[in-house]
């Protein structure tokens, strides 16, 4: 890729007017991606990718000794685009003098610290990769009658407080989701009571209180409960999680489910209309938002050993249970908890608490000058074309990362799936297929359509009245 540095100047203003092709806005695995496929792409692609942060991290707070990445390793940056990028895992454990120790490994999941190691090492080698700028505005510039339009993008360094002008014709959205914690858990010492994402910072902290309690249940909230049941005995304190679901489910993790994160799928749940996906999305919470097996049967191993010889692990978990409120009280916190299903409260005391009530993911709000050109949904969010790409009134693209889960399905998050996404913005911008777009992936149909082009002996006759009820199957059925 071509390099024309902004800041050459020295004194942080533009140094050219050139145009580049696309400026990608955060690095995170998705973006970082999308860099890495482009530089062998073996094209003329002029990139830059900003980042506000100093450098390269990876959810830092959430990498704790023994966690693992959730996906195999082959859901690397590249390699299911391209197994013989330079930037795969593999090379890098080649790079790193370790490919013999992973062979021994033998495993597909890959411990977490280790896969945010490889990231920072392929940020290292991507001279397109830019730290210490944060985006603060994006408006759009209408060309000549003899030039395009392009994007105008004001940065700043967090540091020194240096502005910055970019100008590209394309955009990459790749800023990622936010910690959330709602706002009646809010107003209390950071110290104390404070998001997963902020766990491996305040970890000390737990490890010095008399009591703690985890609220949540999806896999971070179990790593660090996990964790902190670990060194329950060293430190002594009590341990308490407390969850809102039904209980502490796996994720779903079978073969065949986990075909709903394919190009397939993917595709189907474009097709359904907006209102069917907005109940099918929040019904599908266990494919993405359950327990990894392997963190749910280490828990149980670990209350299991501390309580042989009739001994108790000091340790409570506790399920359909909201937890409406946070009080203090002298050095301790009071927590409003409602039992929805036996509909009765009360109140529990803890030391600290950690909080794994999820991420959000709002609008920036860098786009505000392009608000206008935006089409938005009925609900407020953004309109997405099939090939994940903002639907806005102006003659650039804006390629989104992890921002289309309304509109895409439960897959967008998946980091398998995201180097799919990936081709297609490059193949976009490239103007050819540089990398294949997969089809036919797996062994399930999922549109009547498909299954019906794809299954001898079957055709599509619609019933002479539509509007006949039709049986509603069963689990019998």
């Amino acid at each position: 890729m071509n390099d024309h540095d902004e800041t050459d100047a020295g004194d942080g203003t533009d140094t050219s007017e050139s145009v580049r092709d696309v400026l990608g806005v955060g690095l995170g695995p998705f973006n970082l991606g999308l860099a890495a496929l482009l530089d062998g792409a073996d094209a003329d692609v002029d990139a830059v990718f900003l980042e506000q942060e100093a450098e390269f991290a990876w959810h830092e707070g959430m990498l704790v000794e023994g966690t693992t990445l959730e996906v195999p390793f082959l859901a690397d940056l590249v390699t299911m685009a391209d197994p013989t990028s330079p930037h795969s895992y593999l090379n890098y454990l080649r790079e790193r003098d370790r490919l013999y120790e992973f062979y021994f490994y033998e495993t597909f999941q890959i411990p977490r610290r280790e896969y945010n190691d490889y990231l920072g090492w392929v940020a290292d080698r991507l001279d397109a990769c830019r730290f210490g700028r944060r985006v603060e505005d994006v408006a759009w510039e209408n060309g000549g009658e003899d030039e395009d339009g392009y994007f105008v993008v004001t940065a700043r360094n967090p540091e020194t407080g240096t502005e910055l002008t970019y100008r590209a014709r394309n955009l990459a959205l790749g800023i990622g989701s936010r910690p959330n914690v709602p706002e009646n858990l809010r107003g209390h010492p950071d110290a104390d009571v404070f998001h997963t994402a902020e766990y491996r910072f305040r970890r000390d902290r737990c490890l010095d209180a008399d009591s703690i309690t985890v609220v949540g249940s999806g896999q971070s909230a179990a790593e660090v409960f996990q964790d902190l049941l670990r060194h329950q005995s060293e430190a002594d304190y009590r341990l308490d999680w407390l969850t809102r679901s039904d209980g502490f489910f796996p994720m779903e993790y079978s073969k065949l489910g986990l075909q709903h994160f394919t190009p397939e799928y993917e595709q189907y749940v474009y097709d359904l209309p907006q209102e069917v996906k907005d109940d099918l999305v929040p019904n599908q919470d266990l494919l993405y938002k359950g327990i990894d097996p392997g963190t749910s049967a280490e828990i149980y191993d670990l209350l299991y050993r501390r309580s042989i010889g009739d001994r108790d692990p000091d340790v409570g978990l506790f399920a359909m249970t909201e937890v409406r409120e946070i009080e203090s009280v002298g050095d301790t916190y009071a927590l409003d908890c409602h039992q929805w299903q036996a509909e009765e409260s009360f109140v529990h005391e803890s030391e600290v608490v950690v909080l794994g009530t999820g991420y959000e993911r709002p609008v920036p709000g860098f786009l505000e000058p392009l608000e206008g050109a935006i089409n938005w949904d009925d609900e407020g969010r953004f309109e997405v074309t099939e090939d994940h790409r903002l639907d806005l009134d102006v003659a650039g693209d804006v390629f989104l990362q992890n921002a289309e889960i309304h509109t895409h399905g439960v897959g967008v998050p998946d980091l398998g799936l995201g180097c799919y996404r990936n081709t297609k913005f490059v193949n976009r911008l490239v103007g050819r297929n540089v990398y294949p777009e997969d089809t036919d992936t797996v062994y399930q149909d999922f549109s009547v359509e498909q299954f019906v082009e794809r299954t001898p002996g079957t055709s599509r006759h619609p019933r002479q009245n539509e509007s006949e009820p039709t049986h509603t199957p069963t689990q019998n059925d």
